[in-house]
C-alpha cells in the first residue's frame, strides 16, 4: 500500500497502560516506511523537523533537543553522565518507584545522592525542598514529573520556582516520561533544565527514543565539565554536533538513528504541533478523560492512589484493589474483555493496585471511545468479581 490511506492496523486488545499507548494507524503506517539511510537527503528534513517541533512540544525557543535511539531510561544516563561531574551532590525527589532508579543512575556515575521521599500517594512539599536546598549545595535537582508507578503528579512550575528562590545555579531536571504531551509544561516560563522523556507514552509513537531537551543553562554547564564525559554513547560531545547538522539540513554520523522511527515519531508530532487539537486542547482532553476515569473508579468504590486531587496525573489513574479482591480477580477478567490494563510497580504496595493509562489518541480521540470502553469493562468486571 502506497498511500495511509486506508491503512488499518490488525485487530488487537485494547492497550491502556500507562505505556506503551495505543498507536494511531497513521502513525504506525509511518512506522512502516521502506529501509531509507540515514544520511539520504529525504530523511534529513524529517529528522531536523522532529527537533524543531520537540521545541513547540515542551514550550521552550532556545532549548537543544537530543534525539536519541534508546529508551526512557537513557535520558537518565546523559543527565547523569553529561552535567554531573564525580562527587557532585543530587537531590533526587522522591514520589514513586522511578525515584529510586535515577538516584541509582545517578551514584553509577559518581553523584553524591540526598533522596526527599514522600509518603506513597504524595509529592514532595516545597517546604521539605527549600529545607535541603538550604542545608547543602547541590548541582542538580530531579524529580520525576508523573511516577508512573504511583500515578502521584508533582507541580513542577512550583519546584522550579522554589529551585531558582533559594538556589538558583541548581539544575533541575524534569522526568516527563510520563508527562510529555499528557500534562502541561513550559520549559522556558518554567525555568526548567532538562526534559526527558520517550516515544512511547503522551508522544504516542512506538518505543524505541529518548528523547532529551537541555536549556542553556544546561549546556553551559555541559561545556564548562572539568573532566570527561563518563559514557561514551550517551555523551553530548558526541550527539550535539549531530543535531546541529540535521537542524541545519546536512547529515552527520555518530550511531545510526532509529530511521522508522523518526518517521513514525515526525507523523506524531506533526499531529501534536500543526493540527488540531491545539497543544492546549490535548491537555484539556487528557484532564477531561482522566476525570471521567477517575469518577467512574469512585463511583465503583475504587479508591485512587495518590492521597489528593493535586497530586493525581491527568495522562494515568492508579488504583487500589477493592476489599477482598486482587489482580487475580481483576486483570484477567479485563483481558477476557479485550483490555489490558497495568498491574502495581511500587514494590511497597505492587500487589495492592493496578494501573490504567489514559493517553495520546485514548484521550484525544473521543470518538475512539477508548475512555467508555475501559469504563464498561472495569464495572463488568468488578460485578462479576463481587458475584
Amino acid at each position: 500500500m502506497s498511500s495511509a490511506q486506508g491503512f488499518k492496523q490488525a485487530p488487537h486488545k485494547l492497550l491502556v497502560i500507562p505505556g506503551p499507548i495505543e498507536v494511531s494507524d497513521e502513525v504506525l503506517y509511518a512506522n512502516a516506511h521502506p529501509s531509507m539511510s540515514h544520511v539520504s537527503p529525504d530523511f534529513i528534513p524529517v529528522f531536523g523537523d522532529c527537533i524543531r517541533m520537540m521545541r513547540t512540544v515542551v514550550d521552550t525557543a532556545q532549548g537543544q533537543p537530543f534525539l536519541i535511539a534508546g529508551s526512557g531510561t537513557l535520558g537518565w544516563d546523559q543527565v547523569a553522565a553529561n552535567l554531573i561531574e564525580p562527587g557532585e551532590n543530587a537531590l533526587v525527589l522522591h514520589s514513586g518507584y522511578f525515584g529510586d532508579s535515577f538516584a541509582d543512575c545517578l551514584e553509577t556515575y559518581g553523584a553524591n545522592v540526598d533522596q526527599l521521599k514522600a509518603e506513597i500517594g504524595a509529592a514532595v512539599s516545597q517546604e521539605a525542598i527549600e529545607s535541603a536546598l538550604k542545608a547543602k549545595k547541590y548541582k542538580l535537582l530531579t524529580f520525576t514529573h508523573v511516577d508512573t508507578s504511583t500515578a502521584v503528579l508533582s507541580n513542577a512550575k512550583a519546584i522550579a520556582e522554589t529551585v531558582r528562590r533559594v538556589s538558583p545555579d541548581t539544575l533541575v531536571a524534569l522526568d516527563g516520561v510520563c508527562s510529555v504531551a499528557s500534562e502541561e509544561i513550559h520549559m522556558d516560563a518554567w525555568d526548567i533544565d532538562i526534559i526527558l522523556t520517550a516515544s512511547q507514552k503522551g508522544l504516542g509513537v512506538p518505543p524505541g527514543l529518548s528523547i532529551l531537551v537541555a536549556s542553556n543553562r544546561a549546556m553551559q554547564v555541559f561545556n564548562s565539565r572539568k573532566t570527561r564525559v563518563t559514557s561514551y554513547y550517551g555523551s553530548w560531545k558526541k550527539w550535539l554536533p549531530i543535531m546541529k547538522a540535521y537542524e541545519s539540513g546536512n547529515p552527520a554520523y555518530f550511531a545510526t538513528p532509529p530511521v522508522n522511527l523518526i518517521y513514525a515519531f515526525h507523523t506524531s508530532l506533526s499531529k501534536i504541533t500543526q493540527s488540531t487539537p491545539s497543544l492546549a486542547d490535548r491537555y484539556k482532553l487528557h484532564r477531561e478523560a482522566s476525570q471521567r476515569v477517575k469518577a467512574a473508579a469512585t463511583e465503583l468504590g475504587l479508591k485512587q492512589l495518590p492521597i489528593e486531587s493535586d497530586f493525581a496525573a491527568n495522562g494515568m489513574t492508579a488504583l487500589y484493589y477493592p476489599e477482598g479482591l486482587g489482580a487475580a480477580d481483576i486483570l484477567p477478567r479485563l483481558v477476557k474483555k479485550g483490555i489490558v490494563v497495568a498491574g502495581g510497580l511500587h514494590t511497597a504496595i505492587k500487589d495492592k493496585y493496578f494501573r490504567i493509562g489514559h493517553m495520546g489518541i485514548t484521550a484525544v480521540e473521543e470518538s475512539r471511545g477508548d475512555v467508555e470502553t475501559v469504563i464498561k469493562a472495569l464495572k463488568e468486571a468488578l460485578a462479576e468479581a463481587r458475584t
